[in-house]
């Protein structure tokens, strides 16, 4: 008898299990940074690894030992010696902006609903991230140092199904556990739980209203979305259109078993319409308001079902359409953040097909925020931080007195050849059809590109500019008119309090936060003044004073005052003032000492100031270091980090203090003299705990601040003491 032999196919891997780190390329067009992996070996030996590749990711990069420094204006130019070989050819420093873990899965989803390939490469990059970043008892966080919840663990472990990988492997296995323990992903946030039902994971039942009718409300009404903070608004927007058409990818087997791993009963039995309110208490950052409760089952239950024109629902979808259309057409399709970018790819792949010009540049677009660490591939919390980093990288060295040292001219020189590239030349394009403040004259946080200036970024970068361009020997790349550009758009940003906001003024009530439906965030319905944005502005205005004293003289002259006066008003009891974009306390109070300083205030006669360096100095560690966790910003109350003292909190307080003109030099001294101690041979300093923050909850990282801050706040001791130091 005959034996059959039955031969198996067997799936080729999506990932490369010989995956070469050294084949990794950061491209940058102009402040557009995208990663690409060279398979072929001529194409890798055209295209070298560069130093600032291999520093991005985490290998060797064979730096000198420096000269030992025997003093902080030493320690400053050995910092920068390593930093300056971090400098991209456009004149920028690139780093990633990672810390949320909810933005990758959105990308993931996006590719895989528009049929989008998957590089093998980033399938392998990808996997290699998460899985570094998983918890050891299981799951994923809102955020790299937050604790498991089902926000992070169920789209994480859907990203990571619709990569290949096994729903076996023993991090899927524990983290499948947490999340049942954690009662499944019907008890995840809004934003998960819309991801999920475009997979066809979830049923659009689970979803809590989002009908894009609320953008046909006449701007009049104090609900009108135009009010809102535009990260919230510009997500609500393609989140709106999907969520009307109730549009779902075809279903695959993937998505069928996943409808078994994501829940803890049969998917055929959830009941999905009572599952809307359903969250974990680990993910309830911010409860839903009753006020909101009952809106969406107005929505939910009596107006969808049964008043909801079939003629308005069109009406608004046109409308909302064509707003997504304007973003898209005022970013070059790289839109606001990494959020709202996937989400409008989404609608343009709905509605123009798998083919538009507008689907193909979408694609194109997101690579813009995926970046490559030493622990795979990440997405950024937007297209970078170009502009932000290379403004304070140019006031580090100001402060220490280096660009008046021809050593460092050439860096400098290019740093600001970027920030005269970047600066935005123009209005967007029917910008009050599209609810856009003026622009002209700013700059963005990353590129121009992206095209939204912020108070500050504006700010620092104008301060760079005129620092640079006052000093001997700088070209004078941006005229007058040019500068008085940027100080007409900095005047918009002041709200009736005399404070400054973020991307535009303040619109709407304090009260829209009880229509804050991502419950994982706080704070995040309408702009507010920070003190951070309110210092980055008096102060850009006063050194602009100083050499333009004739321009707009009283309108600045009362927008200082004005912003004082909020900057006062915003001084916590104990002396201290809330930071809401940095780690915490020590970032706010640096900020607004700094502001006071600018109008004479200091320590010799101000009571604010004296309390404000009280506050910090009782914090002190006896290794001379400061220590304040992200948890501060959660909880609203100073935190020490458990790690202990932290470089980039230690500058920050440092410089407030000497800001505020502190009179006793020791307990600086020993602040300096710890940054030192932490400075490796090479110059460079090593990472430390997270730095950043955003809407009250979610940590994100600033690679390039234990750098900046750290030579800032030395230079300027050097140039403060310098009799004490001879």
């Amino acid at each position: 008898m005959a034996t059959v032999t039955v031969t198996r196919t067997v799936p080729p891997s999506p990932f490369l299990d010989n995956l070469d780190r050294t084949r990794w390329r950061l491209k940058n067009e102009n402040g557009r940074h995208t990663w690409h992996y060279l398979e072929d070996d001529e194409a890798a030996r055209r295209w070298p690894q560069t130093l600032a590749d291999k520093y991005y990711l985490g290998l060797p990069v064979n730096q000198p030992t420096l000269p030992k420094p025997e003093t902080p204006l030493d320690a400053v130019k050995n910092g920068f010696t390593f930093f300056e070989k971090l400098q991209l050819a456009p004149g920028n420093w690139g780093c990633e902006y990672g810390g949320p873990m909810f933005l990758l899965p959105g990308f993931v989803i996006a590719w895989t609903v528009t049929n989008t390939p998957i590089p093998p490469a980033y399938r392998t990059e990808i996997r290699n991230y998460l899985f570094a970043r998983a918890h050891p008892q299981g799951g994923w966080g809102l955020h790299v140092e937050g604790e498991s919840t089902v926000f992070g663990t169920a789209l994480n472990y859907t990203a990571l199904r619709l990569i290949g990988v096994d729903a076996e492997h023993p991090i899927m296995v524990k983290a499948r556990g947490v999340l049942h323990r954690l009662g499944g992903a019907v008890n995840a946030p809004h934003w998960a739980k819309f991801w999920l039902a475009i997979l066809g994971v979830c049923h659009w039942d689970i979803v809590n209203p989002v009908p894009p009718e609320t953008w046909l409300l006449p701007d009049w009404v104090p609900l009108a979305p135009w009010r809102w903070w535009v990260h919230m608004r510009q997500v609500f927007l393609p989140m709106s259109w999907i969520w009307s058409r109730k549009w779902t990818a075809p279903e695959t087997a993937v998505v069928r078993e996943l409808r078994k791993e994501l829940f803890v009963q049969p998917w055929e039995s959830i009941d999905w319409a009572s599952c809307r309110n359903e969250i974990a208490d680990v993910d309830n950052y911010h409860p839903k308001s009753w006020v909101l409760n009952t809106v969406n089952w107005v929505l939910a239950d009596v107006w969808c079902p049964y008043l909801r024109p079939r003629s308005l629902v069109k009406r608004a979808e046109d409308w909302v359409s064509r707003l997504v259309d304007m973003e898209d057409a005022n970013s070059d399709y790289s839109d606001l953040a990494s959020v709202n970018g996937p989400m409008n790819f989404i609608v343009c792949y709905i509605r123009d097909g798998p083919d538009a010009y507008s689907v193909r540049r979408h694609r194109e677009r997101l690579e813009d925020f995926l970046w490559v660490n030493s622990e795979g591939m990440l997405a950024n919390g937007t297209n970078g931080v170009m502009c932000w980093d290379t403004a304070f990288a140019i006031q580090a060295a100001h402060a220490a007195g280096l660009a008046e040292d021809p050593r460092w001219k050439p860096m400098l020189t290019r740093a600001l050849e970027f920030l005269d590239d970047q600066q935005i030349r123009e209005n967007c394009e029917d910008a009050g059809v599209c609810y856009r403040s003026q622009r002209k004259g700013g700059w963005t946080f990353s590129n121009k590109e992206q095209g939204y200036p912020v108070s500050d970024c504006i700010s620092e970068a104008l301060k760079s500019v005129i620092l640079l361009q006052k000093t001997p020997g700088y070209p004078q790349l941006l005229d007058d008119q040019r500068i008085f550009d940027a100080i007409d758009t900095l005047l918009t940003y002041q709200n009736a309090s005399g404070g400054c906001s973020s991307y535009e003024p303040t619109r709407g009530s304090e009260h829209l936060e009880m229509f804050n439906a991502a419950e994982v965030f706080g704070r995040i319905m309408i702009e507010y003044d920070y003190p951070e944005c309110t210092t980055a502005v008096v102060t850009a205005i006063s050194l602009f004073t100083s050499h333009w004293p004739d321009y707009r003289a009283a309108e600045i002259q009362s927008f200082v005052q004005g912003a004082l006066k909020y900057i006062k008003a915003a001084q916590r009891p104990d002396g201290s003032w809330y930071g809401s974009w940095g780690v915490c306390f020590t970032y706010g109070t640096m900020f607004a000492l700094e502001s006071l300083a600018s109008v004479g205030e200091t320590y010799h006669n101000s009571a604010d100031v004296r309390r404000a360096c009280e506050f910090l100095i009782s914090k002190q560690h006896s290794d001379g270091g400061w220590s304040e966790s992200f948890e501060s910003c959660e909880k609203v109350q100073y935190i020490e980090h458990p790690t202990g003292s932290q470089i980039v909190q230690t500058s920050f307080a440092l410089i407030g203090l000497m800001k505020a003109d502190y009179p006793f030099v020791d307990p600086i001294k020993k602040g300096v003299q710890l940054i030192m101690d932490r400075q490796q041979p090479n110059g460079e300093w090593l990472p430390e705990a997270i730095e950043g923050i955003f809407n009250k909850s979610c940590a994100i990282t600033y690679p390039n601040y234990k750098f900046i801050f750290t030579t800032l706040a030395m230079g300027m001791f050097s140039r403060k003491y310098s009799k004490e130091l001879q």
